[in-house]
């Protein structure tokens, strides 16, 4: 099944966890806030992320205090 991601950057409060847990996925923007960098998808959420992702984007997922990392298994229409 496929997986795909964005930050909702409303409500990140930029602790740096899922970059921490998933780096190449996610990093910082301009402002220190998270944004999915994976294929240069630029916080669209529309790039397909690999299966040998899936651990360390659940790990990003289960750790953001905020909730603003979002996954489905569908693209994000943004």
């Amino acid at each position: 099944m496929s997986k795909y991601t964005w930050i909702d950057r409303d409500i990140c409060i930029a602790c740096a966890g899922c970059y921490a847990a998933a780096p190449a996925i996610y990093g910082a923007d301009d402002n220190g806030y998270a944004e999915v960098i994976f294929n240069g998808d630029s916080n669209r959420g529309i790039m397909e992320i690999p299966s040998y992702l899936y651990e360390d984007l659940q790990d990003a997922y289960d750790g953001c205090p905020t909730l603003a990392v979002k996954v489905a298994n569908h693209p994000f229409n943004k």
